[in-house]
């Protein structure tokens, strides 16, 4: 009998140094849907994804850049996604985390293959030539995955602090972080404000705007005079957006379902552990898959499984003993768990 499995798709920062020639080392069966996406990069004037996945060294101002980066995980992510063994699992749900949701509407058949990869690279050119602010991280849990009343009383007073003296929200619920976003000033003031935790935090997201809050209401304008609302059809299977919203096959707003994504999308708080939480209580699978590259969206997505006690989860040494035999979270990005999905 199959298993039932969420697909999850990840955001921006996913595609490292360690990702290099990803696309060549797992999907060189791949070569239409990749030389696709090639095609429309060249169309733009644009590097294209296969000359990036396999140039011979990772350059953080090329790969990392918002107009490359977007592409470049959405092919690998896609190219994943088909990977998966449709005869031993199947999808009952698909969500991601920011640039996710774009790579959600297409895995679920919201955009058509023809017209994802023009919705993906069109909003990483405007976030590249429009974005403005910065993003950083802070943990909501202690080292053990709970979380801390501390840390949630640190960042609320951050928060407070960057708007005495600029713009400060939170823009990512992310599982057992916060991502904060904010202009220079409310940038520095958080930063101020929050003590230093394990070692590392606070820390700024390196070439990242400040995704999901109202200093990107231009870039809302923009998408919504450059991508038409015939560009989304009805998805084949139920999605799950940033607020933890069903959008299912048979009942979405197709006009609704374009407003969300090129406004309160863009200007809102994204709640990616809404969007773990729905995907689990509502749709009870098997297993989660998250689709690579790269696999830094495990801990959130574990830490949010410990916040709601899922399968007796209280902590990170559970969620640990979990994985190692029969993995309930398979990270195809993962060298060692990627087979078991494919």
């Amino acid at each position: 009998m199959k298993k039932s499995a969420v697909v999850i798709f990840p955001g921006r920062g996913t595609y490292g140094k360690d990702e290099l020639g990803y696309l060549a080392r797992h999907h060189g069966d791949k070569a239409a849907f990749i030389k696709g996406v090639d095609n429309w990069r060249e169309a733009q004037g644009r590097e294209t994804v296969s000359a990036l996945d396999n140039a011979k060294s990772y350059s953080a101002a090329k790969h990392a850049s918002s107009i490359n980066a977007s592409a470049l995980i959405y092919t690998c992510a896609l190219a994943d996604f088909a990977a998966i063994n449709r005869d031993e699992f199947d999808i009952v749900a698909v969500c991601g985390n920011s640039l996710g949701w774009y790579l959600t509407l297409a895995g679920a058949g919201a955009v058509h293959p023809a017209n994802a990869i023009r919705l993906v690279d069109t909003m990483g050119a405007l976030m590249e030539a429009q974005g403005k602010g910065g993003q950083l991280i802070y943990p909501f849990v202690g080292e053990d995955w709970r979380e801390s009343r501390a840390n949630l009383k640190a960042i609320s007073d951050a928060i407070h602090a960057g708007r005495t003296e600029g713009e400060a929200y939170l823009s990512i619920r992310l599982g057992g972080m916060a991502v904060l976003a904010g202009d220079e000033a409310g940038m520095a003031a958080m930063e101020r404000v929050l003590p230093k935790a394990e070692g590392r935090y606070p820390f700024r997201l390196a070439r990242h705007a400040a995704f999901h809050t109202p200093l990107l209401g231009h870039v809302s304008d923009a998408a919504f005079n450059t991508l038409p609302a015939d560009l989304f059809e009805a998805p084949k299977l139920p999605m799950i957006d940033g607020r933890g919203a069903i959008w299912s096959p048979h009942s979405s707003n197709l006009n609704a379902l374009y407003e969300y994504t090129f406004s309160h999308q863009i200007v809102e708080t994204y709640d990616f552990s809404k969007s773990i939480e729905v995907a689990i209580k509502e749709f009870a699978p098997d297993k989660l898959i998250l689709a690579g590259p790269g696999s830094t969206l495990g801990a959130p997505i574990a830490q949010e499984l410990i916040r709601w006690n899922w399968r007796g989860l209280s902590s990170k040494a559970d969620f640990s003993a979990m994985q190692k035999d029969d993995p309930f979270l398979i990270a195809m990005g993962r060298e060692d768990q990627s087979k078991l999905a494919v």
